[in-house]
């Protein structure tokens, strides 16, 4: 059981070090910011009716058995 407990702990140990080591790269070009659309692009407009909130479809009664 001590062998258990302790091949855990340092299979934990071994995946904390790898997530957190360099890959050795360091012009990563990757980002995590946002970016903007291209200029010549429009956002896009809502709907007419955006407004109006949604209406259920109406129920329909159980078939008789």
């Amino acid at each position: 059981m001590k062998k258990l407990i302790l091949a855990s702990v340092s299979a934990l140990a071994l995946l904390g070090v790898a997530a957190c080591s360099d890959s050795g790269t360091s012009g990563d070009a990757t980002t995590t910011q946002s970016t903007n659309p291209p200029a010549n692009e429009q956002p896009m407009q809502p709907a007419p009716d955006a407004t109006k909130p949604a209406e259920p479809a109406p129920a329909q009664p159980a078939p008789a058995q």
